[in-house]
């Protein structure tokens, strides 16, 4: 299956960003808040923000009426930036297991603006959130967008696909140290064949 985020973004969002959710209502009218902690699952195909209910009722009310949602993560240090959306965002109570995944955020986030010279007071103070005020939201990325400061911000991500297992490894040639040598070559004589060409390039005549 295509994965929407490279290996490079999902370690930005997995290390601990700044993380700022966004949505919408029926009219278009925006409603935006800083998240206090977010997760990402290893193949990039599942988020988890946490948001505090008392800051966000007109954020999670969107997100509860249109599914809609849009996460920027930003790298305060270097502003290196993703943006995902998607449209199928659903809420659910905090659970004790989501606990590691706060706290590491927190950690992450206090090391991260340190280094643009705020302490970790005040971080903590930032994201401080207690437990029965927070909400989680889950969803899957459908679309992503670079928006590092720079000339490609704005520029959506293209899906990268996973590598290709071969169905015919009897067929391949081995290298040198039993390495495996198949780019797919010994099906490509059957795809010419479909298209009406030989392997010259010629067409059938």
């Amino acid at each position: 299956m295509p994965t929407l985020l490279s290996a490079e973004y999902i370690a930005l969002v997995d290390r601990g960003v700044s993380t700022i959710v966004a949505s919408r209502d029926t009219q278009l009218r925006p409603s935006v808040m800083r998240a206090v902690g977010a997760r990402i699952s290893t193949n990039g195909q599942r988020i988890t923000v946490f948001l505090r209910r008392s800051q966000s009722r007109q954020l999670l009310a969107d997100i509860a009426t249109t599914g809609h949602i849009a996460v920027v993560f930003s790298d305060p240090p270097s502003h290196r930036t993703v943006q995902v959306k998607a449209t199928a965002a659903v809420q659910r109570a905090v659970l004790p297991a989501d606990e590691p995944a706060l706290q590491s955020y927190l950690s992450a986030m206090q090391h991260a603006v340190a280094q643009v010279g705020y302490g970790p007071q005040y971080t903590a103070a930032m994201l401080n959130a207690p437990r029965d005020d927070l909400v989680a939201v889950e969803f899957s990325p459908e679309a992503a967008f670079d928006q590092t400061p720079g000339p490609h911000a704005g520029e959506p991500l293209r899906k990268e696909r996973q590598p290709r297992t071969c169905r015919h490894p009897a067929l391949h040639p081995r290298l040198p140290g039993g390495r495996d040598s198949c780019h797919h070559g010994h099906l490509r004589p059957r795809r010419h064949a479909q298209r009406g060409l030989h392997l010259t390039g010629g067409l059938r005549r």
